[in-house]
């Protein structure tokens, strides 16, 4: 394909999405047809290292073998009958996830804010059903910086004004409190007996990878018992081995009262999510009180059972921990060299980095940073102007976290 035909198909493409879809999002502009392990490539046939995992879906890397031909396989089978039939996956598929995680019960649906949803609407019939507040009073409580959807009920918990300019009146019933902070916690628990939940990311990824305190998970655990609150622990993006453990919540030993996941949960093939919970709470819903078409159909019962598998046969959860110590050791070996990065943090295969300024470019330096990566081989992707995220699939060697590094290295040297 010579020069001028690629960079018109790139350019076709690109217009294509702008002239007949929503502006809703602003895309690193390359135009990607083909994934395999921890690498896409663009209709212009290019290769680049996949540093966002379709922000942490895609953890088993792009079209496992063992994931796609589970995929295939039910396909060729059923895909979808609804809920009004059971079907032989969803009861394997539950006891598979109940057992995987520990919890008497699941409610699986299909995104992750759904999951968020799922486990909102759980929290409140618990709060009326078994805590006894009064109808209508439950509130839920909420960190600064969160991030769980685009539907109202997430971005009424949202403090990003970007999520939330003219989409008011917002639900109510909602609480805010510092992130990483007890004393704000236990203070808005103890002055308000409405309160049914708290909704939290062990660590706050689309607000620039925000590692928490060592010991504040465990203290949520513990004022959410002390107060009779669900702990509802948002494990979307940190779960399934992504912060070098099964769950984020696992780096303390602590167990919410609501596990919510979903990215993943499909290893990226589909939109698959699952809230768990004991049946205290899962059995406060009823027939007909909540549910989903697509929510646990066939297709994504085969495909969540194949992509846990995954993780835990390759032992996937052990290479990020592995992977994410070289990929911060190299960042800070960066920082050491030069002032346009500040600080990296992170855990697992969930890191981030922030910069700093540049003179010519100012608030766009973290997206122009991404550009050049890009132009190298690397896509990742800026959050909350000064940040980027890099969460490679998880089945990333070693040798390929190196050159990796050195392309961000080489980047950002060549920037200043």
């Amino acid at each position: 394909m010579d020069t001028l035909s690629s960079v018109s198909a790139t350019q076709q493409a690109i217009d294509l999405e702008w002239n007949y879809g929503a502006h809703n999002y602003k895309p690193v502009p390359v135009v990607l047809n083909r994934g395999e392990g921890i690498f896409l490539w663009d209709v212009e046939g290019k290769k680049y290292y996949d540093f966002l995992s379709a922000y942490s879906a895609v953890s088993q890397g792009h079209c496992h073998p063992r994931i796609i031909s589970a995929l295939i396989e039910q396909a060729q089978r059923l895909t979808l009958t609804s809920r009004a039939f059971h079907t032989d996956q969803l009861g394997v598929c539950e006891k598979f996830l109940c057992d995987y995680f520990g919890y008497d019960k699941v409610l699986m649906m299909n995104s992750g804010v759904e999951g968020g949803e799922t486990a909102l609407k759980l929290t409140r019939k618990w709060a009326y059903k078994v805590k006894g507040i009064p109808q209508n009073q439950a509130k839920t409580v909420y960190a600064t910086g969160n991030f769980w959807g685009r539907t109202l009920a997430a971005i009424s918990s949202s403090t990003d004004p970007e999520s939330t300019n003219d989409y008011g009146p917002l639900l109510p019933g909602y609480l805010l409190v510092p992130y990483n902070d007890l004393n704000a916690l236990e203070t808005v628990f103890r002055q308000d007996p409405h309160i049914a939940g708290f909704m939290v990311e062990p660590i706050q990824g689309e607000a620039g990878v925000v590692v928490p305190d060592e010991g504040y998970l465990k203290g949520v655990r513990e004022l959410c018992t002390q107060y009779n609150v669900l702990f509802i622990a948002d494990e979307v993006q940190t779960g399934i081995g992504r912060t070098g453990k099964r769950l984020a919540c696992d780096h303390e030993n602590v167990k919410p009262d609501l596990l919510v996941l979903g990215k993943a949960l499909s290893g990226g093939t589909m939109p698959v999510s699952a809230v768990l919970a004991n049946d205290e709470v899962m059995l406060t819903i009823k027939p007909g009180e909540h549910g989903s078409t697509y929510g646990g159909n066939p297709l994504a019962c085969a495909v969540t059972m194949a992509a846990l598998k995954v993780i835990e046969d390759e032992k996937l959860a052990d290479n990020a921990a592995r992977m994410g110590e070289v990929f911060r050791n190299r960042m800070q070996a960066l920082i050491e060299k030069e002032s346009l990065v500040t600080l990296v943090r992170g855990k697992g295969l969930l890191n981030a980095i922030v910069v700093s300024g540049h003179p010519a470019y100012g608030e766009k330096t973290a997206w122009e940073i991404c550009l050049r990566l890009k132009d190298r081989g690397l896509l990742c992707k800026p959050t909350h102007g000064d940040k980027i995220r890099f969460a490679p699939p998880l089945v990333i060697t070693e040798e390929q976290m190196h050159e990796a590094c050195d392309i961000i290295e080489q980047t950002i040297l060549a920037f200043v």
